[in-house]
């Protein structure tokens, strides 16, 4: 049993936890999850409060809403034939019905049916968020990404030094346009950050939509002589991928637009700024950055993240050398897998 865990373990780590078998989201993801979810579920105690209420009122119903909150978890509790206070071993339906559904009883018993509706609404998010966190070890696929990162810097910058160049000349036409400026200038913080998020989800849509045939190439290299993955599995081992590569376009947009902040500093005069917006620009705190050029910079930051991650799309050489990189490590992994399996099998027969 204690090699079993450690496999299970190994797995987690390399953010493969769906490769192991009978994965449960009630066992191995809310449970999980039970501490944070608890400080949540404590701290949503404080929707009793009514900003309009003297604060003594206030100190009423927060004692109030944490005996109901206390309440309602003994209850569960002594239904699933466990101590009135005691943290569950299996979170399952109850307890998840709890945590959305009591939060929201605290302020509609003062009336505020909207912030009810909005904290059960919230809830049932968050508990998707835990899902998808730690049912698919987005965390430790993170990690690992980074790892290989930072372990291929040579090569990651070998593959870069091909598909910036031309990038960098393309976007330094765009940073030195005045149309550029008066277009970003004018905009709001929001909506820049509305450009950016469209260039993200429409790189996002190009990285995955090259995922499935590229998990059946690693499962064909890497996981020869294993059981196939089930659809899930490949899931998992796709999101690895996009996460992968995420990382790769996000270190060349943060990085392309600490340089353009720092060429407006040392290239634009404030001058040439308000000849182009029209008006002087905004310092940001009294420094020589300003607030447009922060923004100008954000736009062509993420427009670089976009067409560096189709750049690398279309480059058959990167392609093959990426995949041949997260080949070479996903084979340790499905060796683990294999070894995993092969002691169930015996567990099993024993």
């Amino acid at each position: 049993m204690d090699d079993l865990h450690a496999c299970e373990r190994g797995l987690r780590r390399a953010g493969l936890p769906l490769l192991i078998e009978d994965y449960s989201p009630f066992e191995d993801v809310f449970t999980r999850a039970v501490p944070f979810l608890a400080l949540v579920f404590v701290g949503e105690s404080l929707g009793a409060i009514d900003l309009t209420w003297p604060w003594w009122a206030n100190v009423v119903a927060v004692l109030a809403g944490v005996a109901v909150l206390l309440a309602a978890v003994a209850l569960v509790n002594r239904r699933g034939g466990r101590p009135a206070l005691g943290v569950p071993a299996r979170v399952g339906p109850a307890e998840l019905a709890l945590f959305v559904l009591v939060p929201a009883l605290l302020p509609l018993m003062t009336g505020q049916w909207r912030s009810a509706i909005a904290t059960a609404a919230s809830n049932l998010v968050l508990l998707g968020v835990v899902w998808a966190v730690v049912g698919y070890g987005v965390l430790w696929i993170v990690v690992w990404s980074v790892r290989r990162l930072l372990g291929q810097l040579a090569t990651s910058f070998a593959l870069l030094a091909r598909a910036v160049p031309l990038l960098l000349v393309f976007s330094i036409v765009l940073f030195v346009n005045a149309e550029m400026w008066q277009v970003f200038s004018s905009l709001s913080d929001t909506q820049v950050l509305e450009v950016a998020l469209l260039f993200v989800a429409v790189g996002t849509v190009f990285m995955v939509a090259r995922v499935p045939r590229e998990v059946r190439e690693i499962e064909r290299q890497a996981g020869a002589g294993t059981p196939p993955l089930r659809r899930h599995q490949l899931v998992n081992v796709g999101l690895v991928l996009v996460v992968a590569q995420g990382l790769q376009v996000l270190t060349v947009s943060v990085v392309l637009g600490a340089f353009f902040v720092a060429f407006g500093v040392l290239a634009i005069e404030p001058s040439v700024v308000e000849s182009w917006i029209g008006s002087a620009p905004d310092a940001v705190a009294g420094t020589a950055v300003t607030t447009e050029l922060l923004r100008v910079s954000g736009a062509l930051a993420a427009f670089s993240g976009l067409y560096y991650a189709i750049a690398v799309l279309t480059d058959g050489t990167y392609r093959e050398e990426f995949l041949e990189e997260v080949t070479g490590s996903m084979r340790a992994t499905f060796r683990l897998r294999a070894r995993y399996l092969a002691l169930r099998a015996a567990g099993a027969a024993a």
